[in-house]
């Protein structure tokens, strides 16, 4: 019997494998054609590789986009969690009432599509004077992904015992000094995976990055993808080599985190 589900769960994985790395591997290989080898047959595996789609891209503009995407993604990750994590603690601490309250109040949030949030914010930000900056899209991110990072955040916090925390209180340790000496530290896992996901959810946020940036040089990389798809057809071999670019920190920090993700979503999956 065992050996039957390991072969069955083996099977499995090597079935999930196969349908989620064929089209990765179909962008990788793309990202070296010749624009005539993309859709050859006989060029679908075995074709003359060159790296002039890369050379094209490697240019300063595209560094800057890089920077931009990377400050965008850091700050509205920064910001996020400022918010989240007070936010989360005190709805893992609340009464049921109040819970029930801000809980409710949250998956609304949730259920507001972002598309019907681009108008007012674009006013907004219009009559601040912050249009075509990359705070304008830092702070929609950190807006949009808030209410998430605290339905995160929430069961973390809900697993450390309260025991821990009164008895701090007890020996005259104030709320803030229970919250951060105590419930911080216990939940380090938690808001590293909640980190690591809203890094990651704005790092590829590409619609408030098209709307609130006017001028196509301050596009981070979500929004220079774009721009590949035009009236006149695709260029595929750029496209899929710009895209191969843009995943690489999404795939080098997936890399690190592995582990801390697998182990911080089953830890907030508990409660």
């Amino acid at each position: 019997m065992t050996k039957k589900r390991g072969l069955v769960r083996s099977s499995a994985k090597a079935i999930f494998a196969f349908f989620y790395g064929m089209p990765i591997l179909w962008i990788v290989l793309t990202s070296f054609k010749k624009e005539a080898d993309v859709f050859s047959t006989q060029s679908s595996l075995f074709f003359s590789p060159t790296l002039s789609t890369y050379r094209k891209l490697l240019t300063a503009s595209l560094f800057e986009s890089f920077r931009n995407s990377l400050i965008i993604a850091t700050c509205a990750t920064l910001l996020t969690l400022l918010v989240s994590i007070p936010a989360g603690y005190a709805l893992a601490r609340v009464s049921k009432k109040a819970l029930a309250i801000g809980l409710t109040a949250l998956i609304i949030f949730q259920m507001i599509p972002q598309t019907a949030t681009i108008i007012p914010l674009f006013q907004i930000f219009n009559k601040l004077g912050m249009l075509d900056s990359l705070m304008s899209v830092i702070l929609a991110d950190a807006a949009l992904l808030t209410p998430f990072a605290i339905l995160l955040m929430r069961p973390f916090f809900r697993s450390i015992p309260v025991a821990l925390v009164e008895a701090s209180q007890i020996d005259g340790a104030s709320i803030w000094q229970s919250f951060s000496r105590i419930s911080l530290p216990l939940a380090r896992n938690g808001i590293a995976t909640t980190a690591t996901l809203i890094w990651i959810i704005s790092w590829g946020e590409f619609l408030y990055a098209v709307n609130l940036i006017l001028s196509p040089g301050s596009y981070p990389m979500s929004a220079i993808l774009a721009q590949q798809v035009g009236g006149f057809g695709i260029f595929w071999p750029g496209l899929m080599a710009l895209s191969v670019l843009a995943s690489l920190p999404v795939a080098v920090l997936f890399i690190f985190t592995y582990r801390l993700l697998r182990e911080g979503l089953t830890l907030g999956a508990v409660k």
